[in-house]
């Protein structure tokens, strides 16, 4: 069995080829293949310190986050009483007023939706009421008993 890879970083004909058809296709792909031949063999070193950056980095992020749920569950003392006192005092409060924001909020999205209700019935009864006007049967002579003929320019084809 063969151990070495075909793409390595390394000047071998695959590589360069690559590279080649990377320019042709896409320049920064070229670029990127040149500079895996180029510095290649130390990518497991900048992995490596690169994942040690980002584990830093997020355990930070996670002892925000346990702090950020201490402070919003409550439940997590302090130590001073004043302070977890009026701490608690005060998310009861603004928990009343996100309550009464709230129910002000879907009163509103009811009365808009009634006034959009209402326009839409005014708007359709004003529709059907013109279009039973056009539609409406023409009256009859009541001597005759025949629709009446309109004579003038223009009402029949043929006497343009």
């Amino acid at each position: 069995m063969n151990t070495s890879a075909l793409i390595r970083p390394a000047w071998t004909p695959a590589t360069i080829a690559l590279m080649v058809i990377g320019f042709m296709v896409f320049w920064p792909l070229g670029f990127a293949m040149l500079a895996y031949i180029i510095w290649g063999d130390r990518l497991e070193g900048f992995k490596r310190d690169v994942n040690r950056a980002t584990d830093g980095i997020f355990a930070g992020c996670r002892r925000g986050s346990d702090k950020a749920a201490r402070w919003g569950n409550g439940s997590a003392r302090t130590g001073n009483v004043a302070f977890d006192d009026w701490r608690e005092k005060e998310l009861e409060r603004l928990n009343e007023e996100r309550r009464k924001l709230d129910e002000m909020l879907t009163q509103f999205d009811e009365y808009a939706r009634e006034l959009r209700r209402a326009k839409d019935q005014d708007e359709f009864d004003r529709f059907m009421a013109n279009r039973n006007k056009s539609t409406a049967p023409a009256k009859t002579e009541p001597s005759t008993g025949t629709a009446p003929t309109k004579r003038g320019k223009g009402s029949n084809l043929l006497d343009d």
